[in-house]
């Protein structure tokens, strides 16, 4: 029987909350039964949402459960009545980190649009390219609703971002010191939150009360506890999109293949969605789920079988699909810590042509990379709008004074999640989940491509 994980998902606060919240005045009387009736229902400590028992988590391959404590709930997020920071004494500061992804300008324009109005927080500032940005040298720009007024309306990020720095935890406490910042907004993945939790573990060490909240941005979807990250909705369209036109590439020429490789390092949820999305694929290769390429029941016998039937095919892969198969083991690493992964889209791109060229079969591949365009793209309208909720409650929870926090999606509610917990593992498909077999059900390729 596999060892259990137990993780808190208790959050931490910074002290106590005295100081009554600007917006009581903002939108009026602060009474219970007017809060409700003038715009405003604060959010209540200890108010919670109980994580369904029966949810397991599956984790970097493994079917694994995660126990938590507090009967398995979820602290809510939203305004409290009363907060830590004196808004006329607090400076915050934002910083986005990692790979480009769509929505980042759309959470930074909603925090500062959330501290400056609501809160009344007139020093807002914004880190330049990622961590490094901490560096002495390096500017920093002031920030309010006049300069980020119309950057949501456009992709990329507007302070720069970069992978990498993270580990720096005493030039980036520094830093903080000497900008008197006490609110530190972290925008990043996986990476980027690791070094958010370290930070807070450091600064609280050192005594000082600084706020580190986390919005989870991650194309890939594989943030543990939050169900959907900012950008996810608009890669699965603009990826249905390029499957869409690999499918038209395919039909329009005999044995037509369209090859497709989309984002997905360890999770293949962009791929499988987009394949659901789009009932194009044939095949759908993912991380999750091993496949073999040659014998009778790999991939590339199966890819023969297929066009003898319908004359063209659709394949689509995760980044991280295959890797085992490269003989070289590479461990170089990019300035984020990641393994740098080989790509898979050339390698299935050479070897099907190769394995056709000795079936003397003529074929006419095609091969589609979206993913920079992607990353670039600024954010469809489900997600322009999830980013500016997830940017407003990350500014209530800073100014609530939480701390070493994630903003989190979960249950149709958002909560608060305990940075240390939600970086204990990468979220991936289970081969037995229900996503999977809708995957298996939209393209009808064999429930396992592996020899054995």
């Amino acid at each position: 029987m596999r060892e259990k994980k137990t993780e808190s998902l208790l959050v931490e606060d910074l002290g106590e909350r005295s100081i009554p919240s600007p917006m009581n005045y903002a939108y009026g009387e602060t009474s219970d039964a007017l809060d409700k009736i003038n715009g405003v229902k604060f959010t209540r400590d200890p108010s919670r949402t109980r994580v369904p028992v029966a949810n397991r988590f599956h984790c970097l391959g493994e079917e694994q459960p995660i126990i938590v404590e507090r009967e398995h709930s979820m602290e809510l997020a939203g305004p409290r009545r009363e907060i830590f920071f004196d808004p006329h004494e607090t400076s915050a500061a934002i910083v986005t980190c990692g790979g480009l992804c769509p929505g980042l300008n759309d959470i930074i324009h909603s925090i500062v649009d959330t501290l400056w109005d609501c809160y009344k927080v007139h020093n807002i500032i914004g880190i330049r390219n990622g961590y490094p940005g901490f560096k002495p040298d390096v500017p920093t720009i002031q920030l309010n609703p006049n300069v980020v007024k119309t950057i949501h309306k456009i992709g990329g990020s507007f302070l720069g971002s970069a992978r990498g720095g993270g580990k720096d935890i005493t030039q980036i406490a520094a830093r903080i010191e000497q900008l008197r910042i006490n609110i530190l907004f972290v925008i990043g993945g996986d990476g980027t939150l690791k070094g958010a939790r370290d930070l807070s573990d450091y600064l609280k060490a050192q005594g000082r009360k600084i706020a580190v909240v986390g919005v989870p941005k991650t194309i890939d979807n594989d943030i543990l506890f939050v169900h959907k990250t900012f950008g996810f909705d608009t890669a699965v369209s603009l990826a249905t999109q390029a499957v869409e036109s690999a499918t038209v590439e395919a039909t329009s020429a005999p044995n037509g293949i369209g090859l497709v490789k989309l984002m997905g390092r360890d999770s293949g949820f962009i791929a499988a969605h987009t394949a659901i999305a789009s009932q194009d694929a044939d095949f759908v290769l993912i991380p999750e789920v091993p496949f073999d390429l040659d014998g009778a029941n790999g991939l590339l016998m199966h890819l023969k079988r297929h066009l003898r039937k319908a004359g063209h095919a659709v394949i689509v892969v995760a980044e991280g699909a295959g890797q085992e198969f490269f003989t070289e083991n590479s461990q170089a690493k990019d300035k984020g810590g990641n393994l740098r992964y080989k790509d898979i889209g050339t390698f299935l791109r050479d070897r099907i042509n190769t394995f056709f060229q000795q079936e003397e079969i003529d074929i006419n591949l095609k091969y589609i990379d979206p993913s920079y365009m992607i990353r670039a793209a600024r954010p469809i309208a489900t997600d322009a709008f999830y980013c500016a909720r997830m940017g407003t409650y990350a500014a209530h929870a800073a100014m609530a004074g939480k701390t070493s926090v994630l903003i989190s999606y979960w249950n149709s509610t958002f909560v608060h999640i305990p940075i240390s917990a939600a970086v204990t593992a990468r979220k991936t498909i289970s081969h037995g989940s229900t996503l999977w077999r809708h995957v298996i059900e939209a393209t009808a390729q064999p429930v396992s491509m592996k020899n054995d």
